[in-house]
């Protein structure tokens, strides 16, 4: 009998998980690039309003700092979702980002109307059970990428483009810091429940990072 190979587990035909299961490949479905590209675009808008608010009565420096705000974004958030899809992968583990509508939509609002933006927008599913050591290393990597881009992107700002460069090295160490917060979904609860000196160490890095930025 010939065994059909699905490459995303959210299209495989319930009941059939045993039939169509093969060792995941670093590669992306349709729905899953979607789904980021979705989420970059709507982020980069709340970042962009929020930056400019009321963006309405600032639309010149908006129209400036959308491009900003999207390599913000895409090296923060992007980046940041895409390490746990290559960590889970790397497992052995399906692991696809899939958006929240909702927390979109949310940041969406914020941004048009304050000049605050808390996203929720989505995260990498991991289709298994990973052991305690593979979930906090799958949970390390975002918080982990978001450190070296913050430090990269904080040399660099030395060299030119200063302003640009300090922005996005302070969106990154935020990210970072804010998601190791041992608390809820978020991935400071697997890293700390898995290793706590590991933890320590990402939040003191993470901290004094953000505070050399601002």
């Amino acid at each position: 009998m010939d065994r059909k190979v699905y490459y995303s587990f959210h299209d495989i035909p319930f009941g059939q998980y045993e039939y169509g299961y093969t060792q995941p490949t670093i590669r992306f479905s349709k729905t899953e690039i979607i789904h980021l590209l979705i989420s970059i675009v709507v982020l980069s808008l709340a970042f962009s309003f929020a930056y400019t608010y009321p963006f309405y009565t600032h639309l010149i420096q908006f129209i400036k700092i959308f491009p900003v705000s999207l390599l913000a974004v895409v090296t923060a958030f992007a980046f940041h979702e895409i390490a746990h899809k290559f960590t889970g992968m790397k497992y052995g583990y399906w692991s696809e980002y899939r958006m929240f509508p909702q927390g979109l939509l949310f940041a969406l609002f914020l941004g048009l109307f304050t000049p605050f933006v808390f996203a929720a927008p989505g995260a990498v599913q991991i289709f298994g059970m990973p052991s305690k050591e593979e979930g906090g290393k799958i949970a390390m990597a975002g918080p982990s990428t978001n450190i070296i881009i913050s430090a990269i992107f904080y040399l660099l700002s030395f060299l030119a483009f200063k302003n640009i460069f300090l922005m996005i090295s302070g969106i990154n160490a935020f990210l970072a810091l804010f998601n190791l917060i041992p608390l809820g979904p978020l991935d400071g609860k697997k890293v700390f429940y898995w290793d706590i000196k590991i933890w320590s160490i990402l939040l003191i890095i993470s901290i004094a990072m953000f505070i050399a930025i601002i």
